[in-house]
Parts: structure tokens; C-alpha cells; sequence
């Protein structure tokens, strides 16, 4: 089969789940190209995207803002697809997209899906409305799309009617998790469509370590939290809560190691300093896949003090190599954490129950 993947950033560190999803792809001997908005701009790149030459791959879509379409360019690409001659007259049907399709841009959008896909896979339903464009316009290709956890945030605070024309036009609908499959049905999806399909990891990169009770007394007890500098990770929630722990229990040796990079890390290094955690608590940045799974192994318990999840790989990565962990109560955490046995499951933004 020949498969055009649509994504948001490419190639993004973070979202191994659709790079382990598209090289899984590769590997079955499927024909890939993936579609992104614009470039990642990250220091570290994943060893698959070399190992599977992954940007010759890539095509970059152009921006609704910046498309940059001379006339002489659109008549080539006019001419040389008149085969596809209604496809080409819908994309500039100015009346019924107004701007977007006056500037050029659905029409550039739309040109490289006219090879021919047997399914054009949008990952995260904001993507997805691109893809139910595409099918408006008559390309041809099953449309399949997967939400993941931003995108059923964003359709609870703007409401499913963003997501109307995908769900008309789509075929089929992943749900990673049974949080996002009744929140797609609350948005007006019709359940036939969807199919229940959570994320996994590769057991193989993640082995399972028995880990005595506690670590040797003159090693600190080492606390991990892997995941993007942002709002709706709560480490700001984290991070006050390992303060009282360090107030009530001074003759305990033991640091807070955050994984991950984004935009709050100016305002985290601020909590931290203001309440004299420099010793404690560190910010890793982006790591590798490979240094998160050897540090995972080196770590003695695990955080996820998130404000919205839905099903999250940082978690189940954590519970494959035998990390006891403490997660909110969030989208579908518990069916990650076995409650008592595995881990505690404790409300968000609470920091006295962290």
C-alpha cells in the first residue's frame, strides 16, 4: 500500500509514537511519505529518522500565511495534473474557501496527494481537518485519522463542531485511549467509525529490572518525570510538592530529575530557585530515546503530575521497566497504573497528595 502520514512537526523528539508507527510501516514493507506543517527546530533527532533516511520522506506543506505561488509556477502545476481537472477547479473555488483558496495555498496543499494514496493517515484530529479537505476535494485514499491528547483538549474547549467536516468525511477514527473515545462520541462522532487502539512501546527497548526496596545509602533516591516543559504537564505542582517533601524530611538524600524541554523552563527555574531546590531538583532537557531508557533504568520512582493526559508513553515506559510511579487521576492513567500495586493515582494540581 502507498500511505501519506500527516503530522504536525517533523521530526519531533517527543512524539515517538508516530515515529515508531511510520517505521513500523517501513518495516512491513508499506510505502511512506510523510507530510508536515513545518520543520521541528530540535538539537536532538531520533536515531530512526537516520537509520530509515526518514527526511527524504518528508515533503513540508505550505503555510495558509506564507505560500509563495508565482503564476507561472501554478500553471505548471495547473497543466500538468489536468487529468485531476475537478480536484484542481474544487481547491480554488474561491466563493467556498475565500482566502485560503484566493492565496494559493489549498491549491499547493493539495497537489502532491493527487500521486494516489490507498490512505492518507492524519495523526492528531487538527490535522485531520486538512485530510477532510482532501476528500472534499475528491482526492482519492481512505482517511484515517488518531487522536491523541491536544486535540481532544481542544475540541473540549472549542467544542466538537471544529472537527464536524473530518468526522463526515473520515473513515475510520483511532482512539489511543477510552478517555478519547467518549470524549469523540461527545463530540458527535458516530461510534461506528472509531476504533478503540492505544499506543504501545517495544518491550525490547524498555526491559523490566527488579529493584530492591530502597537504593545504597550513600546514592540519592533518584525521582523522574519525563515530559514537555508546558502547562498541561503540572510540574509546577511537582516541583512544590518535592519543597514540602525536602521541609518535612531533611536526612533524606534524594534529587528530582524533569526530562524534557519547552517553553516554561525559564518560569520552572524560577519556582526552583525561589524555593531553594538548585540541589534537588534538576532540568535534564531533551534527551534521546536511547539516554531515557538508560535513565529510566538508573531512576528509583516516577512522576507524572499532568493536568491532561490521554494515554501517556512516558508512563507506560516507567511501568515497563518496574518503576513504581504516582500519576493524577487523568484521561486514562489508570488503565496504565495498577492502583496500589504498581503505583498511586491522586488528583491534579493537588499538592499535598502528590
Amino acid at each position: 500500500m502507498k500511505i501519506a502520514v500527516i503530522v504536525g512537526l517533523f521530526p519531533k523528539l517527543s512524539e515517538t509514537f508516530i515515529l515508531d508507527h511510520i517505521v513500523g510501516l517501513l518495516d512491513r514493507g508499506y510505502h511512506v511519505d510523510i507530510f508536515a506543517k513545518s520543520k521541528c527546530q530540535e538539537h536532538m533527532v531520533h536515531p530512526d529518522v537516520e537509520k530509515y533516511n526518514l527526511m527524504e520522506k518528508v515533503h513540508y506543506l505550505p503555510s495558509p500565511t506564507n505560500t509563495h505561488l508565482t503564476f507561472v509556477k501554478f500553471l505548471q502545476l495547473f497543466f500538468s495534473n489536468l487529468k485531476n481537472i475537478k480536484i484542481l477547479l474544487r481547491s480554488l473555488n474561491i466563493i467556498k474557501y475565500r482566502r485560503r483558496a484566493l492565496s494559493g495555498y489549498l491549491f499547493k496543499a493539495m497537489i502532491p496527494f493527487l500521486k494516489g494514496y490507498d490512505i492518507i493517515h492524519c495523526q492528531f484530529g487538527t490535522n485531520g481537518n486538512l485530510g477532510a479537505l482532501l476528500k472534499e476535494f475528491g482526492v482519492p485514499g481512505k482517511l484515517v485519522t488518531t487522536f491523541h491528547g491536544y486535540d481532544i483538549r481542544l475540541g473540549i474547549e472549542k467544542g466538537g463542531d471544529i472537527y464536524a467536516n473530518l468526522f463526515h468525511r473520515g473513515d475510520c477514527f483511532l482512539s489511543i485511549s477510552d478517555y478519547n473515545y467518549q470524549n469523540l462520541i461527545r463530540f458527535g462522532l458516530d461510534k461506528r467509525k472509531i476504533r478503540y487502539h492505544p499506543n504501545g512501546i517495544n518491550l525490547k527497548r524498555f526491559p523490566y529490572k527488579w529493584r530492591e526496596n530502597s537504593p545504597s545509602p550513600n546514592n540519592p533516591i533518584i525521582i523522574l518525570t519525563i515530559g514537555r516543559l508546558v502547562f498541561e504537564k503540572g510540574l509546577e505542582y511537582a516541583i512544590q510538592a518535592i519543597a514540602q517533601v525536602a521541609v518535612a524530611n531533611p536526612d533524606i538524600n534524594f534529587q528530582y530529575h524533569i526530562i524534557g524541554e519547552g517553553p516554561l523552563r525559564e518560569d520552572l527555574t524560577l519556582l526552583i530557585n525561589k524555593l531553594q531546590l538548585k540541589k534537588i531538583v534538576y532540568l535534564l532537557g531533551e534527551k534521546t530515546h536511547d539516554q531515557v531508557a538508560a535513565i529510566l533504568q538508573q531512576s528509583h520512582f516516577f512522576i507524572l503530575p499532568s493536568i491532561a493526559e490521554a494515554l501517556p508513553v512516558a508512563l507506560m515506559e516507567s511501568q515497563a521497566v518496574g518503576l513504581p510511579a504516582i500519576a493524577t487521576l487523568v484521561g486514562s492513567t489508570d488503565r496504565i497504573i495498577l492502583e496500589g500495586k504498581s503505583g498511586y493515582l491522586v488528583p491534579s494540581m493537588n499538592i499535598n497528595a502528590l
